[in-house]
């Protein structure tokens, strides 16, 4: 029979830190750190199996586990010479949630459990303060209510402010025992107005009625969202961590703090962290309390005018929390989150885990931790997650633009962030819903705001510290950040907030730099960022371990350049209709789709052509060389055309011909489904002069490229949406006529190639007989997709996020790429694409081309490249190479 629980305590651990699975990433630390001979309280840790097993028994606890834990508290009792219910001398336990990857504030927690009106006297007496015991008592009722009866924070919010009010209190520490004991009361009378159940005496019963609640944290709303927005598995549960209380909160000579071993947001090698005198961790984590530095001012960069601090406050503390540090670091190799209390001037370690931290601090810690011999390149490489990559490549606030700054907080997340001001999460996923960029203020985040804090561009809080639930969800996220802007006067009910005699109401734009805690109004102008030298470092071993080409999708000089610039070795998708939108081309498109015969059809291509011809010389240019794969035309030609009699009388005069031919010619191109209609190779088979215009105009810019500027070009032509190889038969033959022409016309010589998109399923199915006329493949997965699944990838966004929900699909398979069908097809594909042509190159230009997963399977499966975005073309190199060395060790 599987163990249950495991022990921990006086030195030693029946778990290991390498038992994260099983005892959760919070056990499997708090087992290693007394197993390293730190000062951890004991306790125990049920097994994330045993969650599993609760859920499968509807949610009942084993009578197994419960012998199990009774006989591990039992231990916790001899390790501290105290009684788990005892009058005079009582146990108090914490019971924690513990997943095997951190999921900061998602799950619950609660402390002080063990109290009732017989053990607070009993903690009175043994701590000799009786304040303490009954604050401990009430936090202990509200946390207990809340998490487990079900009971609102708010409700007992409103009694605590109204008595303080009452008596002319302003803070918590103002009130006495005598105080303390008429809130409990209130508290209690609370529970059972709200709930309609007593508060439970006996502290075995709270004990199993916390243990439950923990379980189906796992499962509550905030939780599944954390887990959807981190691809976290529902089938790996929560383990419960229940350990032996130490407070931080019984006098002047107790504290708690949260501290990182390195700037989580810029990865400076320096302790950052900070702590509350008199408080408990909540204080700390959930933002109620703005704490101070731990470190002395002077030193400490994000909070200079503040005092006091743990190193003067709490020296000898200090000094052994700095050797902790230390050691922790070395021992797991990254930089760690900690968590502690001091109680009567001695310090406890509560947790130690991986901090999150902002792709910056990410980079420039790996970079220095290979440079201290802590770590490989190849751990480097994976200390970096592909997705944060993004926080680093988009613009930020312009330095030289005016601003008016209005408050200034503390910089918990760095970057720039506009939207408009929303005052709750529900706000925030409606407006985004609707397209909008919102911010959202909040007095305190808490851990139920994850939804509305994923949606927004950024978040700033009036409380809370660099540690606070905000801080260090957002740094994750990759989500600019403010808290602790304490001149914020927020009215959320009235949706609005003062600040220095400045009223902002919801809807109002605001702009955020977390770089430097300031609150700008209005919109801000951006500029782009600046990469860092370690940042360099970092891609060059990136680009030293992967295999797989990146290449990005770009149609303007602008986005090719960009790409470049970020590290693309070609462009894999230039799409030609994207040129034809603008402003000085629309209207001889649309004389050249509403002509009437093949003469003026002609008349308008020629208008057309140098037009193409230029864009492709200047693209040409920017790519120096590199292979630049170009899409014939695509969409359907309903795309393009005019909306407004305004216009078609404007294309009708531009042709000659009467408004009524026209309106007939344009109710002719009328499809019920345009994306499986008239459009790619189609258009090219019934218009041929349409492609062979675009196939001159690409081959003349080469010519001219290689001639007048002495720049190598490496045209790739591609026919989009085939599905029989007479189609691409066809089409060859007249691209390399008309390619011939040119050459003997510029009298330069210029290599192309010839290929076609795969994104039909009869075409992956019948890539052999395809391949017999195609220099290379590349499988346009967005369209592939599409026409796989049946789906519209615009109209399908209605229903797709219900199938994710309802776990009917993992993921939307617009997003990441769906492997067991999709994927299949490119396999099909690309192996009788292969036994045709041995030499075939292959490669994806859907927007799955970014996605690390997909970019995982593209290199699993030995594609030639993948090709997306500009500011995804670093995520994919990253992707590709973790993809390189998960191969190279298995």
């Amino acid at each position: 029979m599987s163990k249950n629980v495991y022990f921990f305590g006086n030195g030693k651990a029946e778990g290991k830190g390498k038992m994260k699975n099983l005892l959760g990433g919070k056990g499997a630390n708090l087992a290693e750190m007394t197993n390293l001979g730190i000062p951890v309280p004991p306790g125990f840790t049920i097994t994330t199996d045993c969650c599993l097993d609760y859920f499968k028994n509807k949610k009942k606890v084993s009578k197994n586990l419960k012998e199990d834990v009774l006989k591990n508290l039992k231990k916790v009792e001899k390790a501290l010479g105290k009684k788990f219910g005892d009058k005079k001398n009582p146990l108090l336990v914490s019971v924690r949630s513990g997943a095997r990857v951190s999921m900061p504030g998602m799950m619950d927690t609660i402390l002080n459990l063990g109290l009732n009106d017989e053990t607070v006297e009993g903690l009175a007496k043994q701590s000799g303060d009786e304040r303490f015991a009954y604050d401990s008592f009430r936090r202990f009722i509200q946390m207990y209510s809340n998490v487990v009866l079900g009971v609102e924070h708010v409700h007992f919010e409103h009694i605590l402010e109204a008595y303080k009010d009452k008596r002319g209190y302003h803070l918590d520490t103002e009130l006495q025992a005598d105080d303390w004991k008429i809130i409990v009361e209130r508290y209690k009378a609370k529970v059972v107005e709200v709930s309609g159940k007593s508060f439970p005496v006996k502290p075995i019963n709270q004990l199993w009625g916390a243990v439950g609640a923990v379980f189906d944290s796992w499962m509550n709303k905030r939780a599944i969202d954390y887990r959807r927005i981190n691809n976290i598995a529902d089938s790996w549960g929560t383990a419960v961590n229940i350990q032996s209380m130490v407070f931080g909160n019984m006098g002047d000579d107790c504290a708690t703090g949260v501290a990182f071993t390195r700037d989580p947001s810029t990865g400076q090698k320096i302790f950052f962290g900070e702590f509350l005198p008199n408080a408990q961790g909540e204080d700390v984590v959930a933002g109620i309390r703005t704490p101070y530095p731990i470190r002395k001012a002077g030193k400490d960069p994000q909070d200079k005018d503040k005092k006091i601090s743990m190193e003067e406050t709490f020296p000898k503390c200090y000094k052994e929390l700095v050797k902790i540090y230390h050691k922790l670091e070395a021992h797991y190799r990254d930089m760690q989150d900690i968590e502690f209390t001091v109680e009567n001037n001695r310090l406890w370690m509560l947790q130690t885990r991986n901090g999150k931290r902002t792709a910056q601090a990410a980079i420039r810690i790996a970079v220095e931790m290979v440079k201290e011999k802590l770590i490989s390149k190849e751990e480097a490489i994976f200390r970096v997650v592909p997705e944060q990559l993004d926080q680093l490549l988009h613009p930020t606030l312009d330095p030289t633009a005016k601003k008016e700054v209005i408050a200034n907080g503390l910089p918990a997340s760095p970057g720039a962030a506009t939207g408009k001001v929303v005052f709750d999460s529900e706000e925030a996923m409606e407006e985004s819903g609707k397209g909008n960029k919102v911010i959202l203020v909040r007095l305190e985040t808490s851990p139920e705001d994850i939804h509305g804090m994923n949606v927004s561009e950024g978040i700033l809080t009036a409380r809370g510290g660099m540690t606070s639930h905000a801080a260090v969800v957002a740094r994750g996220m990759g989500k600019c950040c403010i808290v602790g802007c304490g001149s914020l006067h927020i009215d959320e009910p009235g949706k609005k907030f003062e600040v220095n005699g400045v009223t902002i109401k919801e809807g109002d734009w605001l702009t955020l730099d977390g770089t430097t805690g300031q609150v700008i109004l209005g919109q801000v102008a951006t500029v782009k960022p600046k990469l860092s030298k370690e940042y360099d470092q970092f891609m060059k071993w990136v680009d030293k371990y992967r295999k797989l080409k990146v290449r990005t999708n770009a149609d303007t000089p602008v986005d090719a350049k960009t790409a470049r610039s970020f590290g693309a070795e070609g462009i894999g998708l230039c799409r030609t209709e994207h040129m034809f939108f603008a402003e000085d081309r629309i209207q001889a498109v649309r004389e050249m789709i509403l002509a009437v015969d093949l003469e003026a059809r002609e008349k308008a291509l020629k208008k057309i052509l140098p037009m193409q011809k230029s864009d492709f010389k200047k693209i040409f240019t920017e790519m120096n060389g590199l292979p630049v794969t170009i899409r014939l035309l695509d969409p359907p030609l309903h795309e393009f055309l005019p909306h407004t009699t305004e216009e078609l009388e404007q294309v009708a005069k531009g042709l000659g011909v009467s408004f009524k031919i026209i309106k007939e010619k344009y109710e002719s191109l009328k499809e019920f489904n345009p994306m499986l209609g008239h459009r790619g190779v189609r258009l090219g088979v019934s218009f041929p002069e349409i492609y062979d215009m675009q196939v001159r105009a690409i081959m003349e810019a080469a010519c001219d490229v290689k001639k007048n500027k002495g720049i190598k070009v490496a045209p790739e032509i591609m026919i989009p949406l085939v599905g029989l190889s007479r189609e691409l038969k066809m089409m060859r033959e007249n691209v390399d006529i008309i390619c011939s022409q040119v050459i003997k016309e510029k009298g330069v010589k210029v290599k192309y190639l010839v290929g076609t998109m795969i994104e039909l399923p009869r075409a992956a199915l019948t890539a052999d007989e395809i391949a017999k006329h195609a220099d290379f493949f590349s499988c346009g997965t967005n369209d592939l997709t599409q026409t796989t699944f049946g789906l519209s990838r615009d109209d399908s966004q209605k229903f797709i996020p219900t199938y994710v929900e309802k776990k009917i699909l993992a993921q939307d398979p617009f997003v990441s790429l769906d492997q067991n069908g999709v994927g299949e097809l490119i396999k099909i594909g690309l192996k009788k694409g292969h036994k045709t042509k041995p030499l075939l190159k292959v490669g994806i230009c859907g927007e799955h081309g970014g996605d690390p997963k997909s970019v995982e399977f593209c290199h699993d499966i030995n594609l030639n490249y993948v090709s997306c975005s500009p500011y995804r073309v670093p995520i994919a190199k990253l992707s590709a190479a973790m993809a390189a060395l998960r191969k190279t060790k298995h």
